[in-house]
């Protein structure tokens, strides 16, 4: 027998598909601290539930019907916030304008030098 059982943990969460979701993310994240014991890191969250199981989704899913693991919506954006966070230049538009500057000033400098040998 399966425990917690799934009707159970579908209380819990508001869908089959979030509880999914959630069970795989944090099965994720136990899988990764277990990973990295050995390491002294302490950068992931360590299992929030005594037991016995030793799968990580197993883990996950006790957690999720102790209240441990709650599942919960993103923050929602804004259009003014999206709009601000596109007109932010990335590295990439900083590296085209900054060769289109270098062309310039090439440019700029061979056509300098054509006159000069020119007279």
């Amino acid at each position: 027998m399966m425990y917690p059982t799934i009707e159970e943990l579908l209380g819990r969460t508001d869908s089959k598909f979030r509880l999914v979701t959630l069970g795989a993310l944090r099965a994720c994240q136990i899988n990764s601290y277990f990973g990295q014991l050995g390491e002294g890191l302490g950068a992931m969250v360590p299992p929030q539930v005594l037991t016995m199981s030793r799968k990580p989704l197993s883990i996950a899913f006790e957690e999720i019907a102790s209240d441990k693991i709650i599942a919960t919506d993103p923050p929602e954006i804004t259009e003014e916030e999206a709009l601000a966070d596109s007109m932010i230049p990335t590295g990439e538009a900083n590296l085209e304008q900054a060769g289109l500057e270098q062309a310039d000033q090439d440019d700029a400098g061979l056509d300098g030098a054509d006159l000069d040998s020119a007279s």
